[in-house]
């Protein structure tokens, strides 16, 4: 005859164990810094105002741009935005809860139809233009006065 060998339990999660990770996640999740951020999405032109430490001094830079992607939940959310400067494409990825980030202005809101615009980066002129939402709605409705 065979000796049977013991079957390994598996250890049980305990349910206290996972409610104070839950507490602790949202203990966190109320102390950061909760700044007044608008509704934004993927095709908005935002300004996003940064502070930028030199050295000693720190001093608050504007960093204008179309926003690409947003990506993540929760605290650790964060948004791509993208500009072009002189010629050369540049992207800064922002997380929304950072305490760096002075304020957030939407400037105008685009209509697109995907979530992440990464094909942006492929065209420059006319072709990466984005068009203004509030604009597609008003000629939808025919309010809108042309250039005729």
């Amino acid at each position: 005859m065979k000796a049977e060998k013991p079957v390994k339990k598996t250890p049980v999660r305990k349910v206290a164990q996972a409610k104070t990770v839950m507490d602790t996640y949202n203990l966190v999740k109320s102390q950061v810094n909760q700044k007044v951020i608008p509704p934004f999405s993927p095709g908005d032109k935002i300004v996003v105002k940064a502070k930028i430490k030199e050295g000693d001094k720190e001093r608050v830079q504007a960093f204008e741009g179309i926003v690409i992607a947003r990506s993540g939940s929760g605290i650790r959310e964060t948004f791509t935005v993208r500009k072009v400067s002189s010629g050369v494409g540049v992207e800064r990825i922002f997380p929304i809860n950072s305490p760096a980030i002075e304020s957030v202005e939407l400037m105008v809101e685009g209509f697109v139809r995907r979530s992440k615009l990464y094909y942006l980066r492929d065209r420059e002129g006319r072709s990466a233009r984005i068009q203004d939402k509030n604009l597609k709605n008003s000629e939808a409705q025919g309010t809108h006065k042309s250039k005729a």
